[in-house]
């Protein structure tokens, strides 16, 4: 983020306090050395991690597990000119301990897309980044017209 670009730069805590009130996002990883976005349900865990729940067969499973990601998530009112972004930059790996599976499986969202078998994934909160538009108001003093 640069300063004075006209958005609030957003807190750690306050990152994960919006990002816990969201359950749709997307994850940002690398398919044959290209970006590649999918939107995802997903929740967090008490630390801060983003757990989501997939295809133990899937192409984003093979992607995924022990590369770095970004994971995206946002709010916004095209209306009112307002809203928020919040990145969380990590490690991905796939639970394979047996008792966190079993945790997991309780808090988890199911998938939208359930399959019969299942992993759940999660993403280390190593970076965690995010800012904010008010009311269509920008940091350069312009309040911008309805």
């Amino acid at each position: 983020m640069y300063p004075n670009d006209g958005f609030r730069e957003l807190g750690r805590q306050e990152c994960l306090g919006l990002l816990a009130k969201v359950s749709v996002g997307r994850i940002v990883y690398t398919r044959q050395a290209l970006p590649a976005v999918l939107p995802v349900n997903f929740c967090l865990d008490d630390d801060g991690a983003v757990l989501l729940r997939t295809c133990a067969a899937s192409e984003l499973v093979r992607a995924v597990d022990g590369a770095v990601v970004a994971f995206e998530a946002d709010e916004v009112d095209a209306v009112a000119r307002a809203g928020w972004s919040v990145v969380v930059t990590g490690r991905a790996t796939v639970v394979s301990d047996p008792a966190e599976r079993e945790h997991l499986n309780r808090v988890v969202p199911c998938s939208w897309v359930p399959s019969p078998v299942e992993v759940f994934v999660r993403v280390e909160p190593e970076l965690v980044t995010g800012r904010e538009l008010i009311g269509g108001r920008t940091l350069y003093g312009v309040q911008l017209s309805a």
